[in-house]
């Protein structure tokens, strides 16, 4: 009788541990993301780690993720441009979310709002193909374009997010634009002062995505005859940025360009 109990002591110390180990914290989430868009994510008139894609970096790290950050946002880029050169992005870096921040050009060059429309569409298509999640950005035109211009443009955004059902920050600069202490002198491009808002509104939007399916989650795993819950958990840390493709688009970011 003394052994049977000890064996059946034995069997549940085992099980707990065995237990123990299952629900240990997994590594910490690692995602990539991709930033494709103009001189309103590049930094444009300043320095690299005042841009709010940089800022971004700090409050992904303070959340305790270790995801991989990339900006390829090029000043004077056109959603046309954008689209072209976005194969060879998703292939090269192959992204779980890509940021699209996009439009600003093509609307203060007075191009088509029907193939703007219509890039965007298929770079959220092309992005959802190779499997990643799609937060969508707004921008806003300056109020000399007139309220009909700026309402058709904006509402781009906005049809975009609910036909494709992708997430959408409606405007970039919310809070920013027609503020004078926030903005370069140019009246188009937000200044180092205006960063941190950015990046705390694109956060705001970027956050929910990178957790979905990951923290918290809860996944039944059968262990003889028992389930036991494996619960996934974030550590700390981020991953550097890329330093080839900062230098490349840095490289490309050339001076004076009039438009977002």
């Amino acid at each position: 009788m003394l052994i049977t109990g000890i064996s059946v002591l034995v069997m549940k110390s085992r099980l707990l541990l065995l237990c123990w180990f299952l629900v240990l914290p997994l590594s910490a989430a690692s995602d990539t993301i991709l930033v494709v868009g103009d001189s309103l994510s590049s930094a444009y008139g300043m320095a690299v780690e005042q841009g709010w894609v940089q800022l971004m970096r700090g409050q992904i790290a303070g959340a305790g993720r270790d995801d991989t950050v990339i900006n390829s946002s090029i000043s004077g880029d056109i959603t046309a441009n954008a689209l072209a050169r976005l194969p060879d992005l998703l292939q090269r870096h192959r992204p779980d979310v890509v940021i699209l921040e996009l439009g600003g050009n093509d609307g203060l060059r007075g191009l088509p709002l029907d193939a703007m429309k219509r890039n965007l569409a298929t770079m959220i298509d092309r992005c959802r193909a190779a499997g990643a999640k799609v937060l969508l950005i707004g921008v806003q035109l300056p109020p000399n374009y007139g309220p009909r211009y700026a309402r058709l443009f904006e509402g781009v955004y906005r049809e975009l997010a609910a036909e494709k059902g992708v997430a959408l920050l409606p405007s970039l600069v919310a809070g920013v634009g027609g503020t004078d202490s926030l903005m370069q002198a140019d009246g188009i491009h937000p200044n180092a002062n205006a960063q941190a808002l950015i990046a705390a509104n694109v956060w705001l939007k970027l956050r929910p995505l990178l957790e979905q399916g990951q923290t918290g989650d809860s996944v039944a795993v059968p262990v003889a005859g028992v389930a036991v819950l494996q619960v996934h958990e974030v550590g700390a840390g981020a991953k550097s940025d890329q330093d080839e493709d900062a230098g490349t688009e840095q490289q490309q970011q050339g001076p004076g360009h009039p438009c977002g």
